[in-house]
């Protein structure tokens, strides 16, 4: 049996290709198929079947895709309510990977149709734990993520509720020696406190992990509903894209509308995220535009600041950028929004941000109205700035206008990522009442 991982940094996602006997098994598979098929290949394996642990919230799968290219199976619980072609695999059911066997283990907590995928060799040794999002390494998935109305809270506790028991009655009394395989690592809002680990065994959390550690049911919900990070506008999106089944990526990427730099705007109404280093965005850009810079964590923060179905233009420095781009929303399923994707030279631009005087904001801080963008549980370790005005930036396009105007405006983050957007929101709102300034890197040297 061989077991290969492959690592989205952008979203902290992890999948896996099994392989037994020349049959492989894909475990919950990132947007484009093309690096699976790549290392099936080249293992010399057969593609057999495409499992889904759940209907992941933070990125789209190629599940449907994979199906419809190669024919394999795809296995997934039959309470997800999956619309597209599939075999129900839940409640014990079993899969044969060669030698091997895949064994379907209920296991709701993250998600109402959760499952975790236990693998057993010929003689029925338990070798791993596929745990999607229900178990990490040192943290569980959160329970607020499938919420649509009615009593959000008691969905949420149920949701607790399972997961407690997913985590008692099947996950801890597995082999200690059993390792575990996430969906996910540091880095994800799928949780709240995950490890740069990515992987575990199930001795090592029983010891490690704090949701496995002795506490009452209610002890527990009351934990793990505390200090979740915020949800992501695409979250909802995702999950029901997930449970539909997405379109092939290769031709979703191409229906984009391209256009050179001299693109002039149709709809200057519509969001505009210019993804250039925030250096060269502060030289020029156009009115309104958001600066979410081509990062780690582009993708996640589209989708933070882009409502899904909301058409948008997408800005990159070269044609070589802008087709990275245009990749990355498609991890998330956002490449139909894209109104049209262009490339833009400082030459075109009609705004700007300066720069910050330091050494004046530094001995006369009052004289600035301070904005922190980072997230309320950031916050709660500690302002950087006694007098600053919390306003998280997943809230920012929405509470800008809160801001006073009454003096120049600095905004920061943590370490100055965030901050470019933050600032370029803010500057969109009130910038023509007040200078405002982005502190950048700079704030390393506050804290």
């Amino acid at each position: 049996m061989t077991i290969k991982q492959f690592f989205d940094d952008g979203l902290a996602h992890a999948s896996y290709v099994l392989i037994a006997n020349s049959e492989a098994v894909v475990i919950d598979p990132a947007r484009d198929p093309q690096p699976y098929y790549d290392y099936v290949k080249e293992q010399g394996a057969n593609l057999k079947a495409i499992i889904e642990t759940h209907p992941h919230a933070d990125f789209v799968s190629s599940h449907l895709e994979m199906y419809e290219t190669t024919g394999a199976t795809i296995l997934v619980s039959s309470k997800v309510g999956a619309a597209y072609d599939h075999e129900a695999f839940d409640g014990g059911k079993t899969f044969s990977v060669g030698d091997h066997t895949l064994t379907a283990l209920d296991t709701p907590g993250h998600s109402p149709d959760g499952i975790t995928i236990l693998l057993t060799d010929k003689d029925e040794k338990q070798i791993a734990a596929f745990t999607g999002d229900t178990l990490f390494v040192g943290d569980v998935g959160r329970p607020d993520l499938r919420e649509s109305g009615g009593d959000a809270r008691s969905k949420k506790e149920r949701l607790a509720r399972d997961m407690y028991s997913s985590l008692r009655n099947v996950l801890m009394p597995l082999s200690p020696d059993v390792t575990v395989y996430p969906a996910h690592g540091a880095g994800s809002l799928c949780g709240k406190g995950l490890s740069e680990d990515r992987t575990s065994t199930i001795g090592r959390e029983l010891k490690e992990n704090p949701a496995l550690q002795p506490m009452s049911e209610d002890e527990f919900v009351s934990w793990l509903l505390q200090d979740q990070p915020f949800i992501p506008k695409y979250f909802p999106y995702n999950v029901e894209v997930n449970k539909q089944g997405a379109p092939a990526l290769a031709p979703s990427l191409a229906n984009v509308q391209r256009e050179g730099h001299d693109y002039e705007l149709s709809n200057p109404e519509l969001p505009i995220i210019d993804t250039r280093d925030e250096a060269t965005f502060k030289l020029g850009h156009l009115p309104g535009a958001i600066n979410i810079q081509d990062g780690n964590k582009f993708e996640t923060w589209l989708g933070v600041l882009v409502a899904p179905k909301t058409p948008f233009y997408l800005i990159a420095k070269d044609e070589e950028a802008l087709e990275k781009v245009i990749t990355k929303a498609g991890k998330i399923g956002y490449e139909g929004f894209i109104s049209v994707a262009y490339t833009q030279f400082e030459a075109s631009a009609e705004a700007s941000l300066s720069p910050i005087n330091l050494t004046h904001f530094r001995n006369s801080p009052d004289d600035y109205t301070i904005v922190d963008i980072r997230n309320a549980s950031e916050v709660k370790d500690g302002k950087f700035f006694p007098s600053a005005i919390n306003i998280p930036l997943p809230e920012l396009p929405d509470r800008a206008g809160e801001i006073p105007t009454d003096k120049s405006v600095v905004v920061h983050c943590a370490g100055g990522y965030r901050s470019a957007a933050g600032s370029s929101i803010v500057a969109a709102e009130v910038g023509d009442k007040v200078e405002v300034f982005d502190l950048s890197e700079a704030v390393n040297s506050f804290k």
